[in-house]
């Protein structure tokens, strides 16, 4: 059964077990988050998790890794600027 996720407040269609990196990249999208310091965009480099390049707010929810977290439906996704969580200097731009 499709689910139906908001991607900046536009809804898209979504499969089970999708990952809300596939899904962004699936509707064209290849950045989804700029840099805190220059606005670099960033979107999917690694895919497991590791460079938190691929940061996004699911459900108000800031830094959720893209490529690890599955859609579910109703699932609000929003573009993030830079990142909240705490990190060595340079780790999260």
């Amino acid at each position: 059964m499709p689910l139906t996720v908001y991607v900046d407040g536009v809804p898209h269609p979504a499969r089970p077990g999708q990952t809300v990196a596939a899904l962004l990249l699936a509707t064209g999208r290849t950045a989804w988050r700029s840099t805190r310091h220059g606005g670099r965009p960033r979107g999917l480099f690694c895919g497991i998790g590791v460079c938190h390049d691929c940061l996004v707010a699911v459900n108000g929810l800031p830094d959720v890794r893209a490529c690890l977290r599955e859609v579910c439906d109703g699932d609000r996704i929003e573009t993030q600027d830079g990142a909240t969580l705490p990190g060595p200097a340079g780790e999260r731009a």
